[in-house]
């Protein structure tokens, strides 16, 4: 059965009218358009303040159309985004430095797009202590059964280890950014990593040392270079796996030329921290001096009999 054009105008309520007819004083709201005041019949008008839902809907439209600015470069807030992580995340890119996984790039499926410096920076502040304090236990057990030995802190050790790590934390990706910035204008290459995804994947690839400095403390020889070699097998893959997608659409020379040399500057900072921090004592059995008292004595015999 088909509505007639009456039955489709707006009608009033009888109730609403005899609500109305018995309080004439009672208040009414009206809502024209998307206006947000509210007006009073009897009484005057209510206006409802609605200027904090609106600037509340424009910094939600702000951030989802991304038209949010970023602070300066040189102010805190900039700098406080890359710690802004939680421990989930932390240890989840700490295993992903210690499992490499052939055909898995650490920086686009650990990482995924999003560096951090919370990690990087406390992974090289622990590794800065634990080498300085392993190898003074090491020199203290490798040098324990030398009588002439006294042990001596060697606190210089700390800060030693500080300016070797942390220049490398930042110099070496610097470097590397730098030159893969210059070979992909040079080629016309698509765009490789930021400074930051680079610092960042160089900071995880140094946990493995932290456990490898420890286990250094044994003093045997042959067992710190194996793990040695084991860490840098580890680490290096991790930096084999997520630079190599970038220069191996570059020349033949210049792809292997820059892993290579990627490999050779993290297993120099390894085999430099080992034969610094952790010499092995060797005991030299100084002989005894020969005492001349009876040489002489038989010469000035001799002397005697010959008179």
């Amino acid at each position: 059965m088909m509505a007639s054009p009456d039955d489709l105008k707006f009608q009033e309520f009888e109730e609403a009218t005899d609500l109305l007819s018995a309080d004439p004083g009672a208040s009414t709201l009206s809502m024209l358009g998307s206006s947000s005041t509210a007006t009073a019949s009897a009484t005057g008008d209510i206006k409802l303040d609605m200027s904090d839902n609106d600037e509340g809907q424009e910094e939600s439209s702000e951030l989802l159309a991304g038209e949010k600015r970023t602070s300066a470069f040189w102010t805190f807030e900039y700098y406080q985004s890359f710690f802004n992580v939680d421990t989930v995340q932390v240890l989840d890119r700490v295993k992903g430095s210690m499992m490499p996984i052939p055909g898995r790039n650490f920086i686009r499926h650990t990482l995924r797009s999003s560096p951090d410096l919370y990690g990087p920076f406390w992974i090289c502040v622990t590794l800065v202590f634990s080498v300085a304090i392993s190898g003074n236990l090491s020199t203290f057990l490798s040098s324990m059964g030398d009588s002439q030995y006294h042990y001596r802190p060697q606190f210089h050790r700390v800060m030693i280890a500080a300016v070797v790590i942390f220049l490398y934390a930042w110099l070496v990706p610097l470097g590397v950014w730098g030159f893969l910035t210059w070979r992909q204008r040079e080629e016309r290459q698509q765009s490789g990593y930021s400074f930051l995804e680079t610092v960042c994947v160089y900071g995880y690839s140094l946990f493995i040392y932290i456990p490898t400095s420890v286990l250094w403390i044994i003093p045997f020889e042959w067992f710190q270079w194996i793990v040695i070699v084991v860490a840098m097998v580890i680490s290096g893959s991790v930096l084999v796996l997520t630079f190599w997608p970038v220069v191996r659409d570059d020349t033949k020379v210049t792809a292997f030329g820059t892993v290579a040399t990627i490999l050779v500057l993290h297993a120099l900072l390894a085999v430099g921290c080992k034969m610094y921090f952790f010499q092995t004592a060797t005991h030299t059995v100084i002989p005894a001096p020969v005492p001349t008292i009876f040489t002489n004595h038989t010469a000035l015999i001799l002397t005697t009999k010959s008179h």
